[in-house]
């Protein structure tokens, strides 16, 4: 299965873009990043800046699981429920698709993400 995510953060935003990296690149040997965009958040009223950037990697786990992994990821970064009040995103890791699967089909509108969707597939 192909599954294409989007990686995103807020607070210490370098630091926790590179844990993501990382530890997706131990997960998922094939993984391929598009390039890091800084964004404006979309629906915060706090004004930090995001790190946004899409992935593609092939997996035969099946996406509970996956996302499982996922979620893993983000609480190593120490994403918390306390943090969402704050408009705080340690890490957020998405699935966007699995395959021909749309999880987040508003997500996929998004520029940042069909530049990083077209980066990947050219």
């Amino acid at each position: 299965m192909i599954y294409t995510i989007c990686i995103g953060s807020n607070e210490h935003r370098k630091e926790n873009m590179a844990l993501a990296r990382r530890r997706l690149s131990e997960l998922f040997s094939d993984i391929r990043f598009a390039r890091e965009e800084d964004t404006l958040p979309l629906a915060c009223r706090r004004e930090a800046m995001f790190s946004n950037q899409v992935a593609r990697f092939a997996s035969a786990r099946f996406p509970e699981e996956v996302s499982g992994c996922l979620k893993a990821i983000e609480r190593e970064a120490g994403r918390s429920s306390a943090d969402k009040q704050q408009e705080i995103v340690r890490l957020d890791i998405d699935m966007l698709m699995c395959d021909s699967v749309v999880y987040k089909p508003d997500d996929l509108k998004r520029a940042y993400i069909v530049r990083g969707l077209k980066e990947l597939e050219g």
